[in-house]
């Protein structure tokens, strides 16, 4: 089995769910005692979050880089980064390394083909929503129309994410305005939602939403088992 390089840290919560949701998927497919091979480099948040909302990219590129770089060498097979937002920077870990990076977005997509939708609605943070480098990833390259929620309802879901679900704080009243901001994107014509940040998951489930619902750290942590038994 190949080993998975893993950038996590943005938050260290969701970070904890990829682990968590790698070595189920690795021991549920092939039993035992079995776990992933893999290496973490975490990064501190709360310096990645004063340069995300400060707008210092380049910075946080060199981040990613360096952490990728750290990784390769100590002998990971491929990269996968433990966020949605972050990968705005994927170039930065493609030029800084020979191994591949596994893009949340290639994955992601891929479900959304597999199932036969064509327009989907987006939460995530305001980066992930409103920054081009998601939703024209998902149109370019799959042909998927991606629709994300009116201004007010982007910053409530950007507020949970960083007030709340980056510190383990679930709340019902948030689930609650999630799953109208859900019902919001479904009159506008999504057929399905994504969970476009890592810790959404934490709140959102499909049992919580009346469209389908495609969990992007589930999908991504799954397509890393399939990367290192071979697959992909």
């Amino acid at each position: 089995m190949k080993t998975i390089g893993m950038i996590g840290g943005m938050s260290w919560e969701s970070t904890a769910e990829y682990y968590r949701l790698i070595n189920q998927e690795a021991k549920r497919r092939q039993g035992g005692h079995h776990n992933a091979p893999s290496i973490l480099v975490t990064v501190d948040f709360a310096e990645v979050q004063r340069l995300q909302h400060a707008g210092e990219w380049g910075q946080l590129g060199g981040l990613l880089a360096q952490a990728a770089r750290q990784l390769e060498r100590g002998g990971a097979d491929f990269v996968v980064l433990c966020t949605n937002t972050m990968h705005k920077l994927a170039e930065s870990i493609t030029q800084a390394v020979n191994i591949p990076l596994l893009h949340i977005v290639d994955v992601t997509a891929a479900a959304v083909k597999r199932a036969g939708q064509q327009r989907v609605g987006l939460l995530g943070t305001r980066f992930t929503m409103e920054e081009p480098f998601y939703v024209q990833r998902m149109r370019s390259a799959f042909g998927i129309d991606v629709l994300v929620p009116a201004e007010a309802s982007r910053q409530v879901v950007h507020d949970v994410i960083y007030q709340e679900l980056c510190h383990g704080e679930i709340r019902e009243e948030s689930r609650a305005r999630y799953q109208e901001i859900i019902q919001e994107l479904a009159r506008a014509g999504a057929e399905a939602v994504i969970l476009g940040c890592t810790e959404i998951e934490l709140l959102i489930a499909q049992k919580d939403s009346t469209i389908p619902v495609y969990p992007s750290t589930a999908l991504h942590a799954h397509a890393a088992v399939d990367r290192a038994l071979g697959g992909l």
